[in-house]
């Protein structure tokens, strides 16, 4: 039976990874690298490091795929989404059918938390209904940016007694009203943060966290959101994407 691994490896920082992710590391024979064009090279390179970094003694190969892309524009979100999944699922399938021999491991590296605004679960889980390969797979889990955010910013994401929300930057632009003392913000392409009422709100904010490029900016909404923007804007100009994060929390 194959044997494929989603491995969390964290927001950016090497020193993220877990000891359970280590020994995770040293049980792949073949990693799947996801090449999202040469943009994101660093994506690819910090993959590379990190087996280089904590692998010992144990033979390995990469194998790179070029990563489907979402249709963007004028389409339904929800479509985009499911098309897009489904061209991972078929690259996936690929894959493990042609580079994977039985008693072999695989290894998927996730960003961040698997569990957590990523699809490889859902992929693999779809392949396996689907019968088109048969295998076993686990999840080693990663630290979130959510965590990293808070460690970078030295501050606890939730208050006391109170209740933390993890939401989207596409619902909080779309008015999504919540009621959390502590809203965490992922996936913002629309520096949603300026559609927020209440401007007293502090805002923590990072970028590229855990890696050489990490950016932070804290203070008042009404102080800093138009600062954001701009470091925001300056900085996908500059590196050609950009993974940010923010913590909303009511004043």
């Amino acid at each position: 039976m194959k044997k494929l691994l989603v491995i969390g490896i964290g927001a950016g920082n090497p020193d993220y990874i877990t000891m359970q992710a280590v020994k995770a590391l040293n049980r792949v024979d073949v990693f799947f690298l996801m090449d999202k064009g040469p943009r994101k090279d660093k994506l690819i390179d910090l993959r590379r490091e990190i087996c280089e970094r904590y692998i010992n003694g144990h033979e390995y190969r990469f194998v790179e795929a070029r990563s489907p892309e979402r249709e963007r524009g004028d389409v339904d979100y929800k479509t985009s989404v499911d098309d897009l999944n489904l061209a991972r699922q078929q690259t996936f399938e690929r894959l493990i059918n042609e580079e994977v021999s039985d008693g072999q491991c695989g290894g998927f590296l996730v960003w961040g938390e698997p569990a957590l605004y990523d699809s490889t679960i859902r992929i693999l889980q779809a392949i396996q209904a689907s019968g088109a390969c048969a295998f076993e797979f686990e999840v080693i889990p990663g630290i979130t940016s959510v965590q990293a955010l808070a460690a970078q910013h030295k501050v606890p994401l939730n208050q006391i007694g109170r209740s933390v929300e993890i939401t989207t930057g596409r619902r909080l632009a779309a008015g999504q009203v919540s009621d959390a003392d502590s809203l965490v913000v992922m996936l913002d392409a629309q520096d949603a943060y300026h559609q927020v009422v209440d401007q007293d709100t502090e805002i923590y904010w990072g970028a590229y966290l855990g890696t050489a490029d990490e950016i932070l900016i804290s203070g008042k909404l009404k102080d800093v959101a138009d600062e954001i923007e701009r470091v925001r804007k300056a900085a996908r100009l500059a590196n050609g994407w950009i993974m940010d994060t923010y913590l909303l929390r009511k004043p």
